[in-house]
């Protein structure tokens, strides 16, 4: 089937949201070309599951290739049009399967040598796509807190080499009811500027979650964690070990299939899912879901706020016992998670830069229980060194 067939009764399996954005905009996806497609649908049949700074970008991208002229429309799909699809292709449902088409699609565009092609034209049109994008004002700040070290007393490893350079390093932080401090402070913020999906907290361990965040925890999804390490082992111990079927399996998996259902918010189960089926280590290390996690919170949810704290993580094993849950894997390696988190924070924090408003963000790491933290924003300057005595309801006071 080619787009200009399409009708409204090819998206009744879509979710009630996905279903009326598809149906409202069918006269456009029908002038589009087979190898564009796709791609819109992928996007438009998660709809319901995405975070509202998604739904904006997504419905904007449709108010975008409405207003084009025919004429201006049809020289920015002309790269894509131009692409030589086979019949096997256009016979896939990529309709009701978009992503499962795409992954089709990439192998063949690699096979006939086009990738090249494409991923210019794609680049060109996501440039122009977001130079276009108009961005509400923000109510505040962005803020980022992140809490690194938890178990460790003491540590030769040079803390905070990258984000140094950025900002402040205090090395005389009174650590007295610092990590209190730190929570009651980002509640109130939650308070002053409540919306949905605003503000994120991403657990390595057991911390409770803040009210008016949006939380996801490693230890709260273990039951989950347990069953989709059960279907990786079976993939590892098949006769012949199939990638490319694991990665079928990880794609088909859902909520229902591993029991995410706890939050009783089905768009954070999704999110939850994606977390542990799209990341690599996510299901096994707890700094590598913190460290992912708050890349997707921010990539995807765009957050006012966002506030990770790090947990030891387990030492590393063999493949097998880690995902059979075997031989010391109860054992712990917080020396290495400190390193781990240390670099996840410097991560987290160039995401952030990638956000609108960028500027005037703020940013704070601290490691855990001890004197040493790293501020960044507007005010702070790039590189220094502070040692006088402060307390931590101070420091807050400039980054918030």
């Amino acid at each position: 089937m080619q787009p200009a067939q399409l009708r409204e009764s090819d998206f009744q399996r879509y979710p009630a949201k996905a279903r009326k954005i598809a149906i409202d905009n069918l006269p456009l996806l029908r002038l589009l070309p087979l190898g564009f497609v796709p791609f819109l649908l992928k996007e438009v049949i998660l709809y319901d599951w995405k975070f509202p700074a998604e739904q904006r970008e997504l419905d904007w991208q449709m108010t975008y290739l409405t207003a084009m002229t025919p004429v201006h429309r049809e020289e920015e799909m002309r790269s894509f049009a131009a692409l030589t699809l086979n019949e096997k292709l256009a016979a896939l449902d990529w309709v009701n399967a978009p992503a499962q088409f795409l992954e089709q699609l990439s192998a063949h565009l690699w096979a006939t040598h086009q990738m090249d092609g494409f991923r210019s034209a794609s680049e060109d049109y996501v440039h122009k796509l977001n130079e276009s994008l108009s961005v509400e004002p923000l109510p505040a700040a962005r803020l980022g807190v992140v809490l690194i070290g938890q178990g460790v007393n003491a540590s030769p490893y040079p803390l905070f080499r990258k984000l140094r350079r950025q900002g402040v390093h205090f090395t005389n932080v009174d650590p007295a009811d610092g990590f209190r401090v730190i929570s009651q402070a980002l509640r109130d913020r939650a308070e002053l500027h409540p919306s949905p999906y605003s503000h994120w907290q991403i657990n390595g361990g057991k911390t409770d979650a803040l009210s008016g965040f949006a939380s996801v925890s490693y230890d709260a999804l273990m039951p989950a964690r347990n069953a989709l390490a059960a279907k990786m082992l079976s993939a590892y111990e098949a006769p012949k070990f199939d990638p490319e079927q694991l990665r079928t399996t990880l794609a088909q998996t859902t909520v229902e299939t591993l029991g995410i259902h706890s939050s009783g918010d089905g768009i954070m189960d999704r999110f939850a899912l994606s977390l542990l089926t799209e990341g690599s280590g996510t299901q096994i290390y707890s700094t590598t879901f913190v460290q992912w996690g708050a890349r997707e919170a921010l990539r995807r949810a765009q957050p006012l706020t966002l506030y990770v704290r790090y947990a030891p993580r387990q030492k590393e094993r063999s493949m097998d016992e880690l995902l059979a849950g075997t031989t010391g894997l109860s054992q712990t390696d917080a020396e290495g998670s400190l390193i781990d988190a240390d670099m996840g924070a410097y991560y987290t924090w160039l995401n952030q830069q990638r956000l609108s408003e960028a500027a005037k963000a703020h940013f704070l790491v601290w490691f855990e229980g001890q004197r040493q933290a790293v501020a960044v924003g507007p005010g702070l300057a790039k590189g220094t060194v502070n040692a006088a005595t402060i307390t931590m309801a101070a420091l807050l006071q400039r980054v918030l």
